[in-house]
C-alpha cells in the first residue's frame, strides 16, 4: 500500500485507488504530485479499510474484473452513498458497477486518453491529456474535479457512447503502431536495413502528428490530396494484396479528406477510380 498525503486540492477528496497496475500506480504518483491524500491498495490490506476514509473511488482494475471488484465492495459494505466510484474503462460504462447501485453511491466512469508505460512519469503524461467521463451527475462532477487536480480536460460522453468512443482511441493510438509496422515492414521490402527501416519514418509520423493541431483535412498531404491517381495506380501495383487492401481502404478515407480540403472533383474522380481499379 502506497498513501499519498500532503495538501488536498480544493474540490478534491481523499481517493482510494484499487488496482496497483501501471494506470494505478500512476495515478497515485500524480495525486501525490498535486497534494492529494490517496491510498493504492496492495495485498495486505482489505478493501474497507481505505474507501471508509475515502470519498472517492477509483477501480483501476482490468475490464473483466470491474464487475467482480463491484461486487465485492458491495458484499463488504465498503461503500455507502457518499462514496463517488469511477471506474478507468475506456470501453465500460457506469453499468458495469451496478451491484453498487443499491448502496447509494455515485457511480460513473474516467478515462484517461492516454497511454501510461512508466509510472513515475504519469503526472507529466496525463497533463494536458483528456479523460472520457460518463455517469451519474454527481460522479461527472467528481470526475471533472479529478480531471482539473490532473491538469486534464474532461470530456462528457453521451450515453451508451463509450464503444464508439473507445474504437477511435484505439484506431488513434493503436493502429498508429499498427501503420507503423507495415510502413517499416515496406521499407524492408525496398531493401532499407532493418535498423534503418524501423527508424526511416519517425520524423515524418512526429512532423504529422504535429500538423493535425490543423485538423485532419489540413493536415493532409500526399498524392491522394493532391489527386495524383497515376501514383496511386504505381503505388497499388507495387503492394503484395494484403496491403493493397489497406493502402485501398485508407485511401478511400484520404479522399473523403482530400474533397473536404477543396480537391477539384475531377481529379478526385480519378484517384477514386484508381483506388477501385478501375481503368
Amino acid at each position: 500500500m502506497r498513501r499519498a498525503k500532503g495538501r488536498p486540492e480544493a474540490g478534491c477528496s481523499p481517493v482510494a485507488i484499487i488496482g496497483a497496475g501501471r494506470m494505478g500506480r500512476g495515478l497515485s504518483l500524480a495525486l501525490l504530485e498535486a497534494g492529494v491524500d490517496a491510498t493504492l491498495l496492495d495485498r495486505t490490506r482489505r478493501p474497507e479499510d481505505i474507501t471508509l476514509r475515502a470519498a472517492l473511488v477509483l477501480l483501476a482494475v482490468p475490464d473483466d474484473a470491474i464487475a467482480g471488484v463491484a461486487a465485492d465492495l458491495a458484499r463488504g459494505r465498503a461503500v455507502s452513498e457518499r462514496h463517488v466510484v469511477l471506474h478507468l474503462s475506456g470501453l465500460l460504462d457506469r453499468d458495469a458497477l451496478r451491484d453498487l447501485a443499491a448502496t447509494g453511491a455515485a457511480l460513473g466512469s474516467f478515462h484517461p486518453l492516454q497511454s501510461i508505460a512508466d509510472p513515475s512519469t504519469a503526472s507529466a503524461g496525463l497533463r494536458g491529456a483528456f479523460a472520457g467521463v460518463e455517469g451519474d451527475e454527481r460522479a461527472i462532477d467528481a470526475a471533472e474535479r479529478l480531471a482539473g487536480v490532473l491538469g486534464m480536460q474532461a470530456v462528457r460522453l453521451a450515453p451508451g457512447a463509450k464503444a464508439t468512443y473507445h474504437a477511435g482511441a484505439v484506431i488513434a493510438s493503436n493502429y498508429l503502431v499498427v501503420l507503423a509496422s507495415v510502413a517499416e515492414g515496406l521499407a524492408r521490402q525496398a531493401g532499407v536495413p532493418a535498423a534503418e527501416a524501423r527508424q526511416l519514418y519517425l520524423p515524418l509520423i512526429r512532423g504529422t502528428v504535429t500538423n493535425l493541431a490543423l485538423g485532419p483535412a489540413e493536415a493532409l498531404t500526399g498524392p491522394v490530396r493532391r489527386g495524383d491517381a497515376a501514383t496511386v495506380r504505381r503505388h497499388l501495383a507495387a503492394l503484395a494484396p494484403g496491403d493493397r487492401a489497406l493502402y485501398r481502404a485508407l485511401g478511400l478515407v484520404a479522399l473523403g479528406l482530400a474533397r473536404e480540403a477543396g480537391l477539384a472533383e475531377a481529379p478526385a474522380g480519378a484517384v477514386e477510380r484508381a483506388l477501385a481499379g478501375d481503368p
